[in-house]
């Protein structure tokens, strides 16, 4: 069943929304709590200013994003990633 909402602030608890999607939707301030996203995909989605706490990131894939001030635990990504990157180099010659 479709439904298609209008725009306001909802309140969804113990529901099952499984295969829904989400298209030109402004979720911006919006709150997840126990919420499972096992499978989901997200493309073209602006995180920035958002936080994940607490969550079960395994087998979590992030590609072709921009990672400009994204921090895992304190550390920028971006400086990780220059890390590895580098080591990677070095073992390779």
């Amino acid at each position: 069943m479709n439904t298609e909402l209008k725009s306001g602030s909802y309140l969804a608890v113990n529901v099952d929304l499984s295969g829904s999607r989400f298209a030109n939707a402004k979720l911006s301030g919006a709150s997840f709590d126990d919420v499972s996203l096992r499978g989901a995909s997200f493309e073209n989605v602006a995180f920035t200013g958002a936080k994940i706490r607490n969550a079960c990131l395994s087998d979590l894939t992030i590609e072709d994003a921009n990672y400009t001030g994204m921090r895992i635990e304190g550390i920028l990504v971006t400086d990780l990633l220059s890390i590895y990157r580098a080591q990677r180099q070095n073992k390779g010659q």
